[in-house]
């Protein structure tokens, strides 16, 4: 597994950014047969080369949504009632109705080991995250538009779809 270069990594998406952007907005729109069969097989190609823990910028620049559920068990988990863990670590967005973090990078990172400090306990969002091999992966590919410019695993993903010749299909 590779070490991820973020400086590296960032120029890509500067270079590469419209045309996956472009590409994933095809594959939406006309969707390969097996489509989810081969992203599945690409995702397992991705994991042998992309090493999350030299990398953590999801952590760094994102921020997970928060369910109820979450909410209780890491409160819990850190000995907070849901209220005060609310009032000191999170914001709740209106427009999407979401509880996200107040800041980046989270709270929970490590930043010495890139590794979570709640880790058994994270957030559903932060365990699927970046949802390569999620089922109907069509339904996805506005999350992977996004997600190219942060994660090296979906960066990479889409270019090996891209490699591999993973082409759009109109659908009779």
């Amino acid at each position: 597994m590779m070490q991820v270069n973020m400086r590296s990594f960032k120029q890509k998406v500067r270079h590469n950014q419209k045309s996956f952007k472009a590409y994933l907005g095809k594959i939406e729109k006309n969707p390969p047969l097996k489509l989810d069969a081969t992203a599945s097989k690409i995702s397992d190609e991705v994991w042998q080369e992309v090493d999350c823990l030299s990398c953590a910028n999801c952590c760094k620049s994102m921020t997970p949504t928060f369910t109820t559920a979450d909410i209780k068990r890491i409160a819990a988990h850190v000995e907070m009632s849901v209220a005060d863990f609310k009032d000191k670590w999170l914001d709740f967005d209106k427009k999407d109705k979401d509880w996200v973090n107040k800041k980046q990078p989270c709270q929970f990172l490590n930043l010495g080991t890139n590794m979570c400090s709640i880790y058994e306990f994270r957030p559903a969002d932060c365990a699927g995250f970046p949802y390569l091999k999620k089922k109907k992966m069509v339904e996805y590919i506005h999350v992977h538009q996004q997600n190219i410019s942060y994660c090296p695993a979906t960066y990479k993903m889409v270019e090996k779809m891209m490699e591999q010749g993973v082409k759009a299909v109109k659908h009779k």
